[in-house]
């Protein structure tokens, strides 16, 4: 028998990090109001982990969507894999040339650009997407902000997240 039901319980799975750096923060403040002094080295550590967790926790949950698309994403020693029901791949993440976000395909798709390959395309509510904010975020110069913000935005446009070297006209614009 469940207790909670499934639409909490998904939203508890998304913000999980930023609840529990909320958490953490508000046991480091408790520690550090509390009686003596005693505990204030570690009520400061506590803070600082805190609110660590917490900012990533946040970015975290805004890039996390449903799970319920077609398909299976896996990340594995710098291998971006994708599994789908008729089309799949793999990327190496060392030689990823372009990161894009396609969103004319209903759902949205990442479109992942390597030299020498057919572009990878995942779509952005597949099962282990989430994999990808880790991977993403090893790429040289990527503005994390910018790709949340550009995640959630309303736009129709396709737009280039990342790019190793810029290979587009200068009036086109990045993110």
């Amino acid at each position: 028998m469940d207790v909670i039901r499934p639409e909490a319980r998904a939203a508890l799975l998304r913000w999980r990090e930023a609840l529990v750096g909320g958490a953490l923060v508000l046991l480091g403040l408790w520690w550090l109001a509390g009686p003596g002094g005693i505990m204030v080295l570690p009520a400061l550590g506590l803070l600082a982990a805190g609110l660590g967790l917490l900012w990533v926790g946040v970015q975290r949950g805004r890039f996390r969507g449903p799970s319920d698309g077609v398909g299976a994403v896996q990340v594995d020693e710098g291998r971006v894999y994708y599994l789908g029901p008729l089309t799949g791949g793999s990327v190496a993440l060392r030689e990823l040339e372009r990161l894009t976000l396609l969103r004319e395909p209903h759902p949205a798709h990442w479109r992942l650009d390597q030299p020498g390959q057919p572009p990878l395309m995942i779509p952005v509510n597949a099962a282990g997407t989430d994999a990808l904010f880790d991977a993403f975020a090893t790429l040289p110069g990527l503005r994390t902000e910018r790709m949340l913000q550009e995640l959630q935005s309303p736009a129709v446009q396709g737009v280039v997240i990342w790019e190793r070297r810029p290979s587009r006209p200068a009036e086109f614009r990045l993110h």
